[in-house]
């Protein structure tokens, strides 16, 4: 009880085979019987299993009939790692003073032993990219697996892009002034807008120049402005979202739009740009009285049908302990109209593109990392989604949780009364 998360599994060491479940490949296709061979990490086959003979002397089974198997789900845009406690603020460690900081590395704090990043790994919930926040350009986030013993280990793919927080064009009236708390244009944006504008090109020129003098912050930009890296910005509203991808192309910058609220109302736009969408707030309310009753429920199916890349966050509120329930986001959107293997690419091979990690991750596929899960039943039903076993990278991780300890221990206590 008093160790923070469970000891990451051993590398593994034979040859494993799951057999007889339905396979959900991630890409849209399903394996109703299906074998999955993994070796050293690495997925070896994936197949019908009628189709395929397997050397049981050499190979542990897992007889997986009547269950389900699917990529391990990536969720973006977290924080996990890098606050365990709201309320003590020894533990949070997510944004850095100041208002412009590409340069800051969110990697270098994130927490591998925190028992909130531990208990994702119940849900499917294997990869996080983790992100900074707070100001402006927040900094640079990296992409982990959860299942090690510090940052290094948990690295797959390090500072993968910079978090922006696009200005709002409009805001509210400050009530706590007796001001009517009602939107309004905001008369900093356009000041705000040209502040970034002239940081980005004092950036492209300073990198242009000698650098005879350092500047951590332009530096920071280096591989936004050379297209390594891309830009990850966070805007809900139509205007906002405009404006982003006017400034993207006036920069020539690779962005991925972050919550995205009104993104369906420009998908055209965005769709004609190559530019994906990571949305945000699937359980929540409408935020304007024009809003359709259950417009964050089908937001997601609204960009799909037009042809968006989608990926799905958690909420932003406790978005920490929320991430565990992203399958059940998706799932909300198949209840909504987003046909179930779209809603479940919504966490795999979406979000693998969009997060540039696919040629390792995201789906059932030969060549790619062992990272999956077996399941009793739907993973996008909370009821059903009932994890079996998980597999990080080959490695056979532990399902047990803080969490699931504790009612273990008061499930026998009152077992015993």
């Amino acid at each position: 009880m008093s160790q923070a998360q469970q000891t990451p599994a051993p590398k593994q060491s034979k040859t494993i085979a799951i057999v007889g479940a339905t396979a959900h490949i991630g890409d849209g296709n399903v394996i109703e019987n299906s074998v999955i061979i993994f070796e050293n990490g690495k997925i070896q086959t994936v197949a019908d299993g009628s189709t395929i003979r397997i050397d049981r002397t050499k190979t542990d089974i897992i007889n997986a009939q009547g269950k389900h198997v699917y990529p391990g789900f990536i969720v973006p845009n977290s924080t996990l790692g890098l606050v365990e406690i709201d309320a003590v603020r020894a533990t949070q460690d997510s944004d850095e003073v100041g208002q412009m900081n590409p340069n800051i590395r969110s990697l270098i704090a994130y927490n591998a032993e925190s028992k909130i990043v531990e208990s994702m790994r119940p849900s499917g919930v294997l990869i996080g990219q983790i992100k900074p926040e707070g100001g402006r350009i927040s900094g640079t986030s990296s992409i982990v697996q959860f299942d090690a013993w510090n940052w290094e280990d948990a690295a797959l793919k390090v500072d993968d892009g910079v978090h922006l927080n696009w200005p709002s064009p409009y805001s509210r009236g400050r009530w706590w002034l007796g001001e009517p708390n009602v939107l309004k244009p905001n008369e900093n944006y356009n000041n705000q807008i040209t502040e970034l504008t002239d940081f980005f090109a004092a950036s492209k020129a300073y990198l242009e120049g000698d650098r005879k003098t350092k500047n951590l912050q332009y530096e920071g930009l280096k591989g936004v402005l050379d297209g390594s890296q891309k830009l990850f910005i966070n805007v809900n509203d139509e205007k906002g979202i405009t404006d982003a991808v006017e400034f993207a192309k006036e920069n020539k910058l690779n962005i991925v739009i972050v919550g995205g609220y009104h993104a369906y109302k420009v998908a055209n736009l965005l769709k004609q740009n190559n530019i994906p969408v990571i949305l945000n707030g699937v359980h929540s309310l409408p935020k304007s009285d024009d809003d359709d009753y259950d417009l964050p429920f089908k937001a997601a199916k609204l960009l799909v049908d037009q042809g968006v890349l989608v990926g799905l966050q958690s909420e932003s509120r406790n978005e920490r302990i929320n991430s565990r329930n992203i399958p059940f986001y998706a799932g909300t959107c198949v209840a909504y109209g987003l046909d179930k293997e779209e809603a479940l690419k919504l966490l795999t091979s979406n979000t693998a593109k969009i997060l540039g990690i696919d040629d390792f991750c995201g789906t059932l596929a030969e060549g790619k990392d062992a990272t999956l899960f077996i399941s009793e039943g739907d993973a996008l039903d909370m009821r059903t989604n009932i994890l079996t076993h998980a597999f990080i990278q080959g490695r056979n991780i532990s399902l047990e949780t803080h969490q699931t300890e504790l009612a273990k221990r008061y499930s026998d206590k009152y077992k015993n009364e």
